[in-house]
């Protein structure tokens, strides 16, 4: 289903959800041809926690509506990052992959959002997923949450008409699928390493280390 401007402002409609459900498929594990290149940033800049002069950089994609990426940001990020991110060992890159029009319309939404409320709202768009993503119309849900990060209705219906952050966020996409073989999320590289291991505190924690 093609993610455009009407698809996000058709928020009512089928969200396309199960395409983020089910178990990760194995991916072969291989280096980015060029490394420098994956970690240029996306048309609106980079998303990130942590030091940028870290020796390990990991790169996420993630779909807002993928159970397995709020799964992860709820458990087993909080850990990675007292562990690694916080003593400066490691860095995160965040980087939007949206499976279906409610995806895009959140993610564009935190893109919208003022200084430092991008991974805020990340974090409450995970914590109350269930709520917008299931939702008939999810609309209301969204705006409730746009509230607590600023926005006004006007702001808030703006966002989700911006044509340049529409397209800026596919760019991310279809970069990320056509170039680094991105198919599912959450997707991880570790230091240009297609990560395709256990997403489990100790599992992480042992490729983090692996590449210090």
């Amino acid at each position: 289903m093609p993610i455009d401007r009407r698809r996000i402002l058709e928020l009512s409609g089928a969200t396309g959800l199960a395409m983020a459900a089910g178990v990760l498929p194995t991916i072969t594990p291989a280096y980015a041809e060029d490394f420098s290149d994956l970690l240029e940033p996306g048309p609106m800049g980079e998303k990130s926690i942590g030091k940028d002069d870290a020796p390990v950089t990991i790169i996420e994609y993630a779909s807002m509506t993928c159970p397995h990426c709020a799964t992860f940001h709820q458990t087993i990020l909080p850990t990675i990052q007292e562990k690694y991110i916080d003593t400066g060992k490691a860095r995160l890159l965040f980087r939007e992959f949206p499976f279906d029009p409610r995806a895009m319309a959140a993610f564009m939404l935190a893109r919208c959002a003022p200084d430092g409320m991008y991974f805020p709202m990340i974090d409450v768009l995970f914590k109350q997923q269930t709520k917008w993503t299931r939702a008939k119309d999810p609309v209301p849900v969204l705006q409730n949450i746009a509230k607590l990060a600023g926005f006004t209705q006007e702001s808030f219906e703006a966002c989700l008409k911006n044509q340049k952050v529409l397209d800026s966020v596919m760019a991310v996409q279809k970069k990320a699928a056509k170039d680094y073989g991105v198919n599912a999320t959450p997707f991880f590289f570790i230091n240009g390493e297609k990560f395709t291991g256990d997403h489990t505190i100790e599992g992480m924690s042992k490729a983090i280390d692996a590449a210090m």
